[in-house]
């Protein structure tokens, strides 16, 4: 099987699930370009713990994270199957990395999860592994997640990080719309492409002191942290792909990340 790349997400509000729009529209169009995976193993902003912890479940209950939405949103189920020996695997390969981690035999997917998933494989037939981030470490621990997950990518497995380009609840009741963003989303976005563009990856994960806006498009770091994650997995010699799927309500920026081998690696190799 060709190595396959790694993806970050922009899973937006729950409601993403009820009304995909444009993310819908996107990652329709990269399922179809993609090698289908053996496996996903995903990394949520909305799984924090204060180690690596991998969900081992046999079968990943569906957790609707979240209140005051409709009804019907609570009756979605995304029943894939888990994958509990990738699982153990996985909490090896961290281990061996230095990186203190444990299994969860009983965690089931967060909406940070399922609602990306069940847009990218909607029949819900491939296992699903998730994984939690730790907010406490940073950037760079979570890059280094990454990086001990990227052997995976040659056995087909992929893995995706799901979070948030822009994330600033505060912002909700501020009255940005489709006709007026919050002035900080495009200055952020275009300074991670360009960084990403760069293959400036320090610059990355110093974000916080060196992207414009930083504090403003993340108050706290849960929803950017997964990227690092997927950026980590897609190994060294990285050619990074932003897909815009818009802004939603005006402040959470959309975009999706896809992580693929650099073509001068691949032809060195």
């Amino acid at each position: 099987m060709s190595t396959l790349p790694s993806l970050y997400i922009s899973h937006g509000s729950p409601m993403t699930a009820l009304h995909p729009g444009k993310t819908g529209e996107r990652l329709a169009e990269l399922a179809s370009n993609l090698p289908r995976p053996k496996a996903v193993v995903i990394a949520t902003a909305h799984w924090l713990a204060h180690q690596p912890t991998v969900g081992g479940a046999a079968q990943p209950e569906t957790i609707h994270d979240f209140y005051g939405f409709p009804r019907e949103l609570f009756e979605i189920r995304y029943p894939a199957p888990g994958a509990p020996e990738l699982a153990e695997q996985i909490r090896q390969r961290l281990r061996h990395a230095g990186l203190s981690a444990q299994l969860d035999a009983t965690h089931g997917l967060d909406h940070g999860a399922w609602v990306p998933l069940r847009l990218l494989y909607p029949h819900a037939d491939i296992p699903v592994v998730p994984l939690s981030i730790q907010p406490n470490l940073g950037p760079a621990h979570q890059y280094a997640v990454g990086r001990a997950l990227a052997p995976l990518r040659e056995q087909g497995v992929l893995v995706i990080g799901s979070g948030s380009i822009t994330h600033n609840l505060h912002d909700f009741r501020a009255g940005y719309s489709e006709e007026q963003e919050a002035p900080y989303v495009r200055p952020f976005t275009h300074w991670i492409e360009q960084t990403m563009q760069a293959g400036d990856v320090q610059a990355l994960l110093n974000y916080r002191r060196l992207a414009p806006f930083a504090e403003r498009a993340h108050p706290t770091d849960e929803h950017l942290l997964p990227l690092y994650v997927a950026l980590g997995a897609a190994g060294e010699h990285v050619a990074a792909k932003r897909i815009d799927a818009g802004v939603d309500l005006g402040f959470l920026a959309m975009d999706i990340y896809r992580f693929d081998m650099h073509e001068a690696a691949v032809t060195a190799a």
